[in-house]
């Protein structure tokens, strides 16, 4: 492909929803893509584990993938890592905590053979017609940096996620003077985050937490079960803080936390004497006002560590009512009905619960309208496109930089998969390309669609009948059935008369035919679903799945 002046930037993930974040730069020949993230299944997606972008057009174009980068660890810029890699190699760049956290997964996967480059902030790397730039910000984990990414057709900058902290708990603040000097320099597009962009005011700093969490471990008389993202490193090291102040020991449960903490305290960003750290089994050898647990839960996960203690269902662990239970963390669009239901649970085995409408144990990793402000303010770029969020979200970010001054013919509200091509004197989108949602369920990557979906959705709500028979062709007769099978539709032996119904309009069909050879059964059985639907429709006005299954025994 020749050279040429206009740069191109498409959305695979990360607007009008929340979540599997994925952009790509494409410059000439080359292309930079940016995180490579999931979110979690809607409540209609069942039996669904994640969701991924559709990297389709990456990989129709993966000769010309140069390299990823990564803003920061959380699962909504790295979850997808596996997937993508796997199908699209090229060397990743990110701080040490990120590419820690992706190791693991590529590891999990059996992903080999990707080049690992380790960057600190302010260094500064070349990924084929780029130059990216890495800048410090805050946020709930630590390594968080945006991105100033230059090449012929301008700069432009990616915020990642972020806050404006003066008083963070790791003393790093946003790199504020490396925004300013680049703002000085002229930049063409600014992508910036959109989270909390329906929040005036300032995110209050993450050391406030510490103050709250001192207080809860004051008043402990048993043990501190805290529930929080296994990611978010400072917090845990405070929560940790407290702990050792008033003489508990950590114990940290569910395999995210395990994983993550150990990664963690290998690169020194998070701090705990060894003689302070518990193994699960060692718990019964301490008194409970001794210990602190750590776990997975604070969106009421199913299978997640305080989700199974709640419900009796942890091997080693289960709620008491001396304990004292710490929800640190907000619930994600979606997830209030599944946290609410742990919280409810919690208060039936007799624990007291704090969480954040009572104390203020969270707060939120993503800036507010006025430090969303003061860094449009440092940029000044010349084209603005609003990302990371739903589409009021965006919408109300492109408002808020009409009111600094932007016109608005040089905001673009994106839409997944749309082509915005810039260069100095123009932008638009000139294009699409594929995009949408991939489903991962268990091993399999994309192999339930919408029909599948569809049929899930269909047992849940109507259940399902099996009608099974054996037919011998050569005499005509039925050998066996036919029988019929309920799953989720009715219980059998309290509706004898529907399911004997149902055996007679079987054989009725059966016998209405004269001479049955093989080339009948699809026929057959196409009748038996749509006379079984009418008549269980008209006597108890349910709609179950229906399948016939015919032995022919020749």
């Amino acid at each position: 492909m020749a050279q040429t002046s206009k740069l191109k930037i498409i959305s695979l993930g990360g607007v009008d929803e929340i979540g599997k974040n994925m952009t790509v730069l494409e410059y000439g020949d080359d292309i930079l893509v940016v995180d490579c993230g999931s979110m979690f299944p809607s409540d209609d997606m069942l039996g669904i584990d994640l969701v991924i972008p559709d990297i389709s057009y990456l990989v129709a174009n993966k000769h010309r993938v140069r390299g990823y980068v990564f803003t920061h660890g959380h699962e909504d810029h790295i979850g997808a890592s596996p997937y993508v890699l796997e199908q699209v190699p090229a060397p990743i760049y990110g701080t040490s905590l990120t590419l820690s956290l992706i190791d693991i997964k590529l590891r999990e996967h059996h992903v080999n053979g990707i080049h690992f480059n380790t960057i600190v902030p302010r260094d500064e790397v070349r990924i084929g017609a780029f130059s990216v730039k890495f800048v410090k910000v805050n946020h709930s984990i630590p390594g968080a940096c945006a991105l100033i990414i230059t090449c012929g057709a301008g700069i432009v900058v990616h915020s990642g996620d972020f806050k404006i902290d003066y008083t963070p708990v790791d003393g790093e603040v946003t790199d504020l003077s490396s925004l300013s000097e680049v703002g000085s320099k002229g930049v063409l597009c600014l992508l910036c985050e959109s989270t909390n962009i329906e929040r005036s005011g300032y995110t209050m700093s993450e050391k406030k937490i510490g103050e709250t969490f001192v207080n809860q471990f004051r008043n402990a008389a048993g043990r501190v079960i805290v529930a929080m993202f296994a990611s978010n490193i400072n917090r845990m090291q405070q929560v940790i803080d407290s702990a050792i102040r008033f003489g508990r020991k950590v114990c940290f449960v569910g395999r995210s936390m395990v994983n993550v903490s150990q990664v963690a305290m290998d690169i020194g960003e998070l701090v705990i004497p060894a003689e302070r750290l518990l193994e699960i089994d060692d718990l019964d050898h301490y008194p409970d006002d001794e210990i602190l647990i750590l776990t997975t839960g604070s969106q009421g996960e199913p299978m997640s560590g305080l989700t199974r203690m709640a419900f009796s269902e942890h091997r080693k662990l289960q709620i008491k009512q001396s304990d004292k239970v710490i929800i640190s963390a907000t619930p994600i669009p979606g997830n209030e009905k599944f946290v609410s239901r742990v919280i409810n649970q919690l208060y039936r085995c007799g624990a007291e619960v704090i969480y954040e409408a009572m104390a203020e144990v969270h707060v939120s990793g993503h800036a507010c309208q006025e430090e969303i402000k003061l860094f449009h303010t440092l940029v000044k770029p010349k084209y603005f496109i609003p990302v990371h969020g739903e589409y009021r979200m965006l919408w109300q970010h492109a408002e808020l930089a009409e009111s600094l001054g932007m016109a608005r013919e040089n905001i673009v509200i994106p839409v997944m998969g749309n082509v915005i091509e810039m260069d100095q004197n123009s932008v638009a989108i000139t294009g699409t390309v594929p995009t949408g949602e991939i489903l991962i369920d268990g091993l399999g990557i994309g192999d339930v669609g919408n029909v599948v979906l569809r049929d899930r959705k269909h047992l849940s709500q109507d259940g399902l009948i099996i009608v099974a028979m054996a037919f011998d062709r050569t005499n005509g007769i039925l050998v066996s059935g036919p029988d019929v099978i309920s799953r989720g539709f009715v219980y059998v032996r309290e509706n004898e008369d529907i399911i004997e119904s149902t055996r007679d309009i079987v054989r009725g069909i059966i016998g209405s035919y004269d001479h049955i050879d093989g080339s009948d059964w699809p026929s057959i059985k196409n009748r038996i679903k749509d006379e079984l639907h009418r008549y269980i429709f008209e006597k108890i006005k349910r709609n179950p799945m229906i399948l016939p299954i015919i032995v022919d025994l020749g």
